[in-house]
């Protein structure tokens, strides 16, 4: 099935990821006219975006499209868009969702760019979208993989992930969203690529702290190996295909996420093995670190279904203050003897 371009696209989240998206988006759809509408919750962020066509709290001073509205009013974002993407943080999306609900078209494809899961129901965002928004599973898709934002916002070529159990969709989204950039791929298997977005925030939360206790690449490397292995595991539980873990949306991102400066979660673990305590680290960053939030819902998932989860576990105990970081690497090197396989 061929689809014309979307004309209208609203990116709901004015942060880093939610702004650079919309760039691509822009930059994607220039030749086709296509319009990107933004919404910010701050009036100052909303007036930068379309006067100086900046957002320096976030993309530093990088020039955005003109192509890119910006406004604090929802409804007005909202009006008439075929693509509704959400960039908000994992745990206020529900919340949010019963407001925007009666705004969001009929016929619209929703656009997932969120990597938790949700305190207390352990749902993917996928599912609090379908759950909140009573949309088919083919009208939601999700993008994931290696996409740090500030690398993608000066157009360093990267490649990503839509995942969307309708194939058509995946490809329609894919195509609005490709440049000389960025580069997406599709995929059905949407279980498999939000499960490597949620798990490697928490991974890269172990790799982090290593480093702030300056552990090294061996240390580190065995970290982000093992921890693929626990992503792989719950993804399958969970219905996923292994496969997936094995690209973009899982080794590709957890490479990403454990190995830059610009990864928050890898930040707030490197703080936290530095000694700050988990209130200083929040109080440091001016963005979320979902690993934070997502790592006992994480946990907890893995506990019900039976998955063997000691990394995850214990970056749990870290969070709660029932480990030390100095014990955090000798826990994970004490356990039984088995097979790597």
């Amino acid at each position: 099935m061929t689809r014309r371009p979307p004309a209208v696209v609203a990116v709901l989240g004015a942060g880093s990821w939610g702004t650079t998206f919309a760039k691509i988006l822009a930059d994607a759809g220039e030749p086709h006219g296509t319009s990107i509408r933004l919404w910010a919750r701050r009036e100052n962020i909303a007036d930068e975006i379309n006067t100086r066509h900046t957002n320096s709290r976030y993309l530093s001073e990088t020039v955005l499209p003109s192509s890119i509205t910006c406004s604090t009013d929802v409804a007005a974002v909202l009006e008439g868009a075929e693509v509704v993407v959400i960039a908000v943080p994992a745990q206020s999306l529900r919340s949010q969702l019963s407001d925007w609900k009666p705004l969001i078209s009929p016929d619209a494809v929703v656009v997932s760019l969120m990597k938790g899961l949700e305190v207390g129901t352990d749902d993917r965002m996928s599912q609090v979208l379908a759950q909140e928004l009573g949309l088919p599973e083919g009208r939601i898709a999700v993008v994931s993989g290696p996409n740090l934002a500030m690398e993608i916002a000066r157009c360093e070529p990267t490649a990503s992930v839509v995942a969307c159990p309708d194939a058509d969709v995946a490809t329609w989204i894919a195509a609005a969203c490709t440049t000389t950039y960025f580069r997406p791929y599709t995929n059905t298997d949407v279980v498999g690529v939000e499960i490597g977005g949620i798990v490697k925030n928490v991974i890269a939360l172990a790799v982090g702290i290593c480093e702030g206790k300056q552990m090294g690449d061996n240390t580190k490397a065995s970290v982000i190996t093992r921890g693929l292995t626990e992503t792989t595991r719950l993804a399958v539980a969970l219905g996923g295909e292994p496969e997936t873990l094995s690209g973009l949306a899982g080794m590709g991102d957890l490479i990403a996420t454990c190995s830059s400066s610009l990864s928050r979660n890898h930040t707030a673990g490197r703080l936290l093995g530095q000694g700050l305590t988990l209130d200083e680290v929040t109080a440091h960053m001016n963005q979320t670190a979902e690993g934070i939030k997502s790592a006992q819902a994480v946990a907890d998932l893995a506990r019900q279904l039976g998955v063997y989860m000691p990394i995850t576990d214990s970056v749990v105990a870290v969070l709660q203050g029932n480990l030390s970081v100095h014990d955090l690497g000798p826990r994970l090197l004490a356990r039984e003897l088995k097979s790597e396989g």
